[in-house]
């Protein structure tokens, strides 16, 4: 085993000694509510209650500890969209040793402001992880700075690796592990360590369908790489040259998942399972949703990589999934306008058990007529069905109700 791989499961038994006492040994825990969603017996691995809310502490503290004192009086620089740069400084400062971490220009300001509280210097460069990576290397050549890779690096390879020795020690049983896949680093590593213990295991990775890199590399393809994704975490255009050849070689398929996938699953985690998930954190389940037959009756592990999500970006994912689930619908309702209007309309929308959000009064349009009133409701009900019978109640009142959608987008009423 590891016969051709840049680290041994023994490399990554090394990395669990050398870690502990550092980094928190996380629960795997039993998801109830995500097996009666997604049909499997689920057990989620909670890295996202590590210090810095991620898995990347595990390499970073397994990297930094190998270093030789020459080695930490110079320092590190690192490149990061985050959760590796948190990582490295919050373990840099604790050892003693100077970091500087490279960051894109498009990292989110929680993030950044994290990675500076834990004192490291930040330098904001370009718009992709290539170029920071590229302005990284620059400062390391020019300063004599140790460069740690986020994922193309033994020790951090192997640091990461532990986290399926703590899961398989905690739930021997699983017999399939769902890993999120980026650069690869959390994945070669895991990979190594649950065939080393149960060669059975079966392991896919997930990819945000805008990031399919490693499906290009593994399978031959050709799909564009690019875009705004919510999993930013794992938007990576180049896969390591180390984690290629051990994801070729131990896992079984790439599952691509998309931008509405990955916002389900993240609103399941926050609703369901009571925790945070960042994007890249929710990608196992995002692909378990895409396909739930395929994991069906199985025992599935997910590494819930991170919980770095911004505030007002889980808000507005939480909102969207309420509007997809229709439990917040808006209408627009046109009326002739005499006094006691809006108690009607209240009065109407309580009776029918509807909770108002919020209501736009307007007279002044030019398609309503001169003593007509519209009304824009918004409103939240307890599913679809419930909104449909809160439609037709408004129709058999005489309010004319027309939904109007997201973005402004109002069902189209044109057909027969």
């Amino acid at each position: 085993m590891g016969s051709g791989f840049a680290i041994s499961f023994a490399d990554i038994e090394a990395a669990a000694q050398t870690i502990a006492g550092h980094v928190l040994k996380t629960p795997l825990m039993p998801a109830p509510r995500l097996s009666a969603l997604t049909g499997a017996e689920v057990f989620v691995k909670h890295e996202n209650m590590q210090a810095t809310a991620s898995f990347k502490e595990r390499g970073a503290v397994n990297k930094l500890l190998s270093l030789s004192e020459d080695e930490r009086r110079r320092g590190v620089i690192a490149m990061s969209a985050g959760n590796h740069a948190q990582a490295v400084a919050y373990h840099a400062r604790r050892f003693g040793i100077p970091a500087t971490i490279v960051m894109p220009e498009t990292t989110p300001l929680v993030k950044v402001e994290n990675t500076r509280a834990h004192g490291a210097e930040v330098v904001l460069f370009g718009e992709t992880l290539y170029e920071s990576s590229q302005k990284a290397r620059e400062i390391a050549a020019e300063k004599s700075l140790v460069f740690v890779h986020p994922y193309d690096d033994a020790a951090v390879m192997a640091g990461q690796g532990t986290v399926t020795l703590e899961m398989l020690e905690q739930a021997p049983e699983l017999d399939t592990l769902l890993i999120p896949l980026g650069g690869g680093g959390l994945m070669a590593g895991n990979a190594i360590a649950a065939k080393a213990l149960k060669p059975s295991i079966e392991m896919i990775g997930v990819e945000a369908a805008l990031y399919p890199s490693f499906h290009n590399a593994v399978a031959g393809a050709d799909l564009a790489i690019g875009g705004a994704t919510l999993a930013e975490g794992i938007a990576v255009k180049t896969v390591g040259a180390q984690t290629l050849p051990v994801v070729k070689a131990l896992v079984s398929d790439i599952v691509l998942v998309s931008e509405d996938l990955i916002e389900r699953a993240v609103n399941a985690c926050a609703t369901l399972q009571h925790t945070l998930a960042e994007g890249a954190g929710a990608a196992g389940l995002a692909a378990m949703l895409k396909e739930p037959e395929r994991y069906r009756g199985r025992k599935v592990g997910l590494v819930l990589s991170g919980g770095n999500i911004d505030a007002r970006l889980l808000a507005a994912i939480m909102v969207r999934e309420l509007e997809r689930e229709q439990r917040i619908a808006a209408f627009r309702l046109t009326a002739s306008d005499r006094p006691g209007l809006l108690g009607k309309v209240a009065s109407l929308f309580g009776t029918l058990g509807a909770n108002i959000l919020e209501v736009s009064h307007g007279r002044l349009f030019l398609d309503v007529p001169a003593k007509g009133v519209m009304l824009d409701v918004t409103i939240e009900t307890r599913d679809e069905a419930h909104t449909a019978a809160i439609e037709a109640a408004l129709r058999q009142e005489g309010f004319a109700p027309r939904r109007i959608y997201p973005r402004g987008q109002e069902p189209d009423r044109s057909g027969p």
